[in-house]
């Protein structure tokens, strides 16, 4: 039987310690804390950018809106909808698997659910930004507001941490 499948033994490589003096346990608990805090400052943006969203429908102008603008909002408002619901799934995921011995399940779909999380809040702020630029500049400034906060974006938020990644696992060689 695996460690994965006897809990007893799945709690006795909890405890065995790490090379920097904190145990599996302690790592797994320090990284879903980390998470956590990462997922919550990416909520604050999302719901400040969903609030917004909300209330365009509620405003004079919106009725005046072509079909290419409606999209562009439909595709920003489900963009922070589906981040919103993606960045909290890891509380209802801890509550439902709460001291179940299952920290590690817990941690690695906090992760995943983060990375998608950010991808989808990355598409709503990029729809939105191009949606405000269009209405107010024009298409031209749209598109180009769109795709310089899209290519900031990836910058930020993958391109760099995976290049410092990288370097890091070049130097444990």
């Amino acid at each position: 039987m695996s460690a994965d499948q006897n809990p007893s033994s799945a709690a006795d490589e909890l405890e065995k310690p790490e090379t920097n003096g904190e145990t599996e346990a302690e790592r797994l608990n320090r990284n879903f804390n980390e998470l956590l805090q990462e997922v919550r400052v990416a909520q604050n943006g999302v719901q400040i950018l969903f609030a917004f969203l909300l209330t365009l429908p509620f405003t004079q102008r919106f009725g005046e809106l072509d079909g290419e603008r409606v999209t562009a909002y439909g595709i920003s408002i489900v963009g922070a909808a589906l981040a919103a619901v993606t960045l909290v799934a890891p509380v209802s995921y801890h509550r439902l698997a709460f001291r179940m011995g299952r920290k590690p399940d817990i941690v690695r779909y906090t992760a995943i659910l983060a990375q998608l999380g950010l991808v989808l809040l990355g598409i709503a702020l990029v729809a939105a930004c191009f949606l405000v630029a269009d209405v107010v500049l024009g298409t031209r400034w749209g598109i180009g507001f769109g795709v310089l906060v899209a290519g900031i974006a990836v910058v930020l938020w993958y391109v760099i941490p995976l290049a410092h990644r990288e370097q890091e696992r070049e130097q444990e060689l």
